[in-house]
């Protein structure tokens, strides 16, 4: 009997030290993994924070922090024409990779412009609030809209699906905002556009 108990203890103490290595092994695993999924979060986030944040699409995908994550999975950094040469240098930077030109497939750089909305021509048919990816518009069915000014990035994507194009982009060249819009629509009122 005594031999028998020695074996089966032997055993024992073999398959106990075989899963304590297994999972010794597996800890280190999971450590490894846990940090290198660390690391490619914050140079998400990193480059996240280096884009835009227009969420207009022009990349290819559907906001910058989709964008942000093929990046840093290898994807060119030159799609975003609303980042201007400016994020573009920055992502090559943090990338350490070389700097590219803009993907022409991608459009122009342009300046910063932002929505604004003549309210009178406005139908309400919520069309543009549906488009606008960051809900920089106000308003409801049947009711005039209004852009959030401070809100909108300037995408332009509510332009498009405007039925009666009463939208305008408009350049953000001044300090206030709605200075440039009450600029804008004097200037059109004035010339007998009817704004």
């Amino acid at each position: 009997m005594l031999p028998l108990i020695s074996h089966w203890l032997t055993q024992l103490v073999i398959s106990s030290s075989l899963l304590l290595i297994i999972a010794f092994a597996l800890l280190k695993i999971n450590r490894y993994l846990r940090q290198q999924l660390t690391a490619q979060k914050s140079l998400v986030n990193r480059i996240n924070r280096a884009l835009p944040q227009t969420q207009c699409g022009q990349c290819g995908h559907p906001g910058c922090l989709p964008y942000a994550r093929s990046i840093s999975l290898g994807e060119a950094c030159n799609k975003c024409p609303p980042g201007g040469i400016e994020t573009i240098l920055e992502l090559a930077e943090l990338l350490n990779e070389p700097v590219r030109e803009l993907d022409p497939a991608h459009g122009q750089f342009r300046d910063f412009c932002v929505a604004v909305i003549r309210e009178d021509e406005c139908i309400g048919c919520t069309k543009c609030i549906q488009a606008c990816p960051v809900d920089a518009i106000l308003g409801g069915p049947k009711f005039m809209h209004t852009v959030i000014e401070t809100e909108c990035t300037g995408c332009d994507l509510c332009v498009e699906p405007c039925p009666v194009d009463c939208i305008d982009m408009i350049n953000q060249l001044t300090p206030s905002l709605s200075h440039t819009a009450s600029l804008y629509f004097d200037k059109h009122s004035s010339s007998g556009v009817n704004s």
